[in-house]
């Protein structure tokens, strides 16, 4: 049996992570769309999202790519919280810095 380590399990949890926000925002439920009219955002800005949101879940899937995506992700994350803390939504901000840490994380323990 192949033995998986916890860097690959933390790599993979953040792919799901990406994935499912990435359906979320792509289907754009009532709820999401509110949010990016609150936040300002034009109507189709959750696609743009969604769509960064999934690269970014394919690079990290890859080993090869993992970093890449992973700085996507940060990317990602970082904007969530600006927008977010911008508005003074603070609470809203708790998943993406939770996110944030584990990308960081994954980022020091893929390096070469």
């Amino acid at each position: 049996m192949r033995n998986i380590t916890a860097k690959q399990i933390l790599a993979y949890a953040l792919v799901c992570f990406f994935i499912i926000g990435a359906a979320g925002n792509i289907m754009e439920p009532k709820t999401v769309a509110e949010e990016y009219t609150r936040w300002g955002y034009p109507h189709w800005f959750h696609f743009v999202t969604g769509c960064l949101e999934l690269i970014s879940a394919f690079l990290m899937a890859g080993s090869a790519s993992r970093i890449v995506g992973s700085l996507l992700g940060v990317c990602i994350m970082i904007s969530a919280i600006a927008t977010v803390a911008y508005h003074g939504e603070y609470s809203h901000a708790i998943a993406p810095v939770i996110v944030l840490s584990f990308l960081m994380l994954s980022i020091y323990l893929h390096r070469k």
